[in-house]
């Protein structure tokens, strides 16, 4: 069975408070978009199934990978059997793009959709959360408004389709981790709830990714690539996540042939509708 996991974008991302616990509060827009990898999984004829990944290269031993760790959480709880798993990477990591947790989320619905294991979206939120804080977004794959680390979720109405979206990643690696602690925790203005129902064009300089701070002044590059975006005519660009991806919202009638030429020297994706399916 073949499925195609998406990544997604942050629609504004501010951090709201520190935790005890050591993590923060937030609250941001998940947004699902049409960048996917490639999963499929097959009964193994073998004792022990295996797990083969191509596309993008990933550093890191295999039995770290999501999927695999997907695969054995729900074996723990539900009678499943050996897997022969094919993973083919083309959303790029260390991307605030969420490509390895929606690979986990997609593989707990594979297996719950092959083996007829009848688990409801709920449970499968809470098996998904416990392999990162925004694999359970993927599993109902729609629009919402997260609080908590990311894992609250608040359904909103939201429709982007008829859009045309630019992603753009340069060669850059931003260190989650290092993000959060340069950031100073505020409560927000404006609710994003509130953003979204103004329209896309009033959304520049009210919906804020609150890392952008700091991410642009360590990384200029980053920041440079925001810019070109709105040269290039995008109603809203922003960071998605920590970074170090870069996105772009255009008009259903924007020409392609308006980008900056010089965007292309980086990973760059254009797509006519921000539509997943």
């Amino acid at each position: 069975m073949l499925s195609f996991p998406n990544a997604k974008i942050n629609l504004g991302l501010n951090i709201v408070s520190r935790r005890e616990d050591g993590y923060h509060n937030l609250e941001t827009i998940f947004y699902p978009v049409p960048l996917k990898d490639a999963l499929e999984i097959v009964r193994s004829a073998q004792p022990v199934g295996k797990f083969v990944q191509t596309g993008i290269p990933l550093e890191g031993n295999p039995d770290d990978n999501l999927v695999v760790k997907a695969y054995r959480l729900l074996k723990e709880k539900y009678p499943v059997p050996e897997m022969d798993i094919y993973l083919r990477k083309q959303i790029p990591f260390g991307a605030g793009l969420g490509g390895g947790s929606s690979d986990a989320a997609f593989m707990l619905k594979l297996l719950n959709k092959e083996l007829n294991l009848n688990i409801s979206n709920e449970e499968l939120e809470q098996i998904a959360a416990v392999l990162g804080a925004d694999c359970a977004f993927f599993i109902q794959n729609k629009p919402v408004f997260a609080t908590g680390i990311g894992n609250i979720f608040e359904p909103v109405e939201l429709d982007l389709s008829e859009y045309q979206f630019v992603l753009v990643k340069p060669n850059i690696h931003v260190s989650t981790k290092e993000a959060y602690s340069k950031v100073q925790p505020a409560i927000p203005a404006i609710s994003l709830k509130d953003i979204i129902r103004m329209p896309i064009e009033e959304w520049k300089g009210k919906m804020l990714n609150d890392f952008e701070h700091s991410v642009f002044y360590q990384y200029p590059e980053i920041r440079e690539i925001k810019e070109k975006l709105y040269q290039s005519g995008a109603l809203y660009a922003s960071m998605s996540g920590s970074g170090s991806s870069v996105f772009g919202i255009f008009a259903p009638r924007w020409n392609p042939e308006n980008i900056d030429h010089s965007l292309q020297g980086y990973y760059l994706q254009i797509w006519n509708r921000l539509a997943v399916h």
